[in-house]
């Protein structure tokens, strides 16, 4: 079974995102059994992270996508339930652009993830690190590309948000998918974000190999 895992490039005038470094890392984890990993990190761009996930689905062909990004005012790992047909671009995309309210295409309001986001926010939990399901994903990029795995494509798909970790210091952004919350600072690392993201392709191998049996 082969899963893709896609995260994000910085934006916002950042240096790191939390969900690209975690990617990253995650490559040096030794796969499970019968499972092998494939990664990409998506562009931060209204007109470039959809077609650039359905890019690496063509690439890889994958049996089951986990996409992943980052929430500043989250300090849990946060599988998400539904993806909305929203996109609003509070603060400029890596292009400049801005995006009004508006429908991301035709279609429902939401989609909901093909994986059970409970499913994955145990087997978080199960390591030690804290998990809960989140129930809005915002309505940036990350949203975007969790709707466009859904609407795109017929595979078994979810999206996690992890908290915005950095190496040195507190992110300055990552409030567009709480941006009612305060920034939040969490005791979680990088590593613990990568062994959360390990944990949770396992849980998605075990779950798809089950739908397709």
């Amino acid at each position: 079974m082969k899963i893709l895992v896609t995260g994000f490039e910085p934006f916002g005038g950042e240096t790191e995102n939390a969900s690209g470094v975690a990617v990253d890392m995650l490559r040096e984890f030794a796969p499970s059994d019968g499972v092998c990993i494939a990664t990409a990190i998506l562009p931060v761009r209204w007109s470039g992270a959809g077609p650039a996930l359905l890019r690496a689905v063509e690439e890889h062909r994958p049996d089951a996508v986990v996409a992943v990004g980052e929430a500043g005012g989250r300090t849990a790992v946060t599988p998400e339930r539904w993806a909305r047909n929203l996109g609003h671009g509070r603060i400029p995309d890596n292009d400049g652009g801005v995006r009004d309210a508006a429908p991301l295409a035709e279609g429902p309001e939401r989609l909901e993830s093909r994986i059970d986001p409970s499913a994955l926010a145990h087997a978080v939990q199960d390591t030690g690190i804290p998990a809960e399901v989140s129930d809005d994903a915002g309505a940036f990029l990350c949203n975007a590309v969790f709707w466009t795995a859904l609407h795109r494509t017929d595979l078994p798909a979810a999206f996690i948000h992890v908290p915005a970790v950095r190496s040195r210091g507190s992110a300055g952004i990552g409030a567009e998918t709480d941006p009612d919350h305060t920034p939040a600072d969490s005791a979680l690392s990088f590593d613990d974000l990568a062994h959360a993201l390990a944990a949770a392709v396992h849980a998605v191998a075990l779950e798809s190999g089950s739908q397709s049996a």
